[in-house]
């Protein structure tokens, strides 16, 4: 693989092209340990949890989402706008949880890579079991995830560059996660759907520090071109996501059962939400378009370049004087202390088994 296309200074991250095995497999690569993820690989057992166990989750937790919403009636912008004027109530209880059901759905994910990435992968699959169950128990089947979040998965997995893998998966990607999930265990009125996301942030912050320690080891060592590189591709995609991430165009198959032509929903919709309004919403600290630009922040990725491009919608020295933590992280440190109790009588296996013995 072209060395220029990795944008990385430090050898935990040496890598190769996913299919190059011979190259995997060289004695001078495998030989060599890292331990800059030897404290979260290590606390991987503390924070296991399986969705298929009713002691953690209980996928049987009874609520009619046809005479309640999931999440209060403005996080749905369709129903704070004309589009509400033409459904009947039920109507627009069934087009709020469907629009947390597409939300979910785009949850449906899986990455990994090496030897923390391995605990990932499995991290990951645990998830997407736990929201299938989810949508499973409220409506059946998933919707397919919009096109947009899609597309920007699609080039995160098959993009060769490593620093499009650690800073769009890792810290965009993980960082989004966790604002979204953040906002639902904040404000939802279904308690398995509180107790799910629980869970999953319990995991997902470590995932999220995985791209903090690559942005710690990496970001200080990058000539002036290559940060300039790493920087114009993060404000590309935080705009992408931005304007396109929930749009109506993104949902419109969601409408068509209600007789809702997407266009004029995506008209009545800018109509009643504004720039300011959206301004007004990336106030609030559980917002995912200020998390995504926290963390860009924080991990010293925004320099003078870009930073008018995020300056429009939030107040960056403000920003900057926030505590350099992911949101939601007090939420999944008061899991693990749970998960920890949980376990404490739970059969261990592998390293963990060996050590007690």
């Amino acid at each position: 693989m072209n060395s220029s296309s990795h944008i990385t200074h430090n050898a935990a991250y040496n890598t190769v092209d996913r299919d190059d095995f011979p190259s995997m497999i060289e004695v001078g690569r495998y030989g060599e340990r890292t331990d800059a993820f030897d404290q979260i690989i290590s606390q991987t057992e503390d924070h296991f949890w399986d969705p298929l166990d009713p002691t953690y989750v209980d996928f049987k937790t009874p609520f009619d989402v046809r005479e309640r919403t999931l999440m209060p009636r403005d996080f749905t912008v369709e129903l704070n706008c004309a589009v509400a004027d033409r459904l009947t109530p039920a109507q627009q209880i069934e087009l709020a949880n469907e629009s947390t059901r597409f939300t979910l759905s785009s949850i449906l994910r899986d990455p990994g890579a090496q030897e923390y990435a391995a605990n990932q992968a499995r991290e990951e699959a645990r998830h997407v079991t736990a929201f299938s169950r989810y949508v499973q128990a409220r409506w059946g089947t998933p919707l397919a995830v919009g096109p947009t979040l899609g597309s920007l998965l699609n080039e995160l997995v098959l993009a060769p560059e490593v620093y499009k893998k650690l800073v769009g998966m890792q810290m965009l990607v993980e960082g989004l996660a966790m604002g979204a999930f953040a906002t639902i265990h904040s404000l939802t009125e279904d308690p398995l759907l509180r107790r799910t996301v629980q869970l999953v942030m319990t995991d997902e912050a470590f995932h999220h520090r995985f791209g903090k320690i690559w942005a710690e080891r990496t970001v200080p060592k990058l000539s002036e071109q290559e940060h300039e590189i790493v920087e114009a591709w993060a404000a590309k995609c935080f705009q992408t996501l931005l304007f396109n991430l929930v749009n109506a165009e993104q949902k419109q198959g969601i409408y068509k059962r209600f007789g809702l032509d997407w266009q004029w929903v995506r008209s009545a919709v800018l109509e009643a939400f504004t720039d300011a309004d959206r301004r007004r919403m990336m106030t609030r600290g559980t917002n995912i378009f200020r998390v995504l630009i926290k963390t860009l922040l924080k991990s010293g990725i925004i320099t003078e370049r870009t930073r008018a491009t995020y300056a429009a919608w939030v107040d960056m020295d403000e920003l900057a004087r926030e505590r350099d933590e992911v949101v939601g992280q007090d939420v999944a440190d008061a899991a693990m202390v749970e998960l920890q109790e949980l376990n404490r009588g739970r059969k261990k296996i592998g390293r963990a088994l060996r050590a007690t013995a």
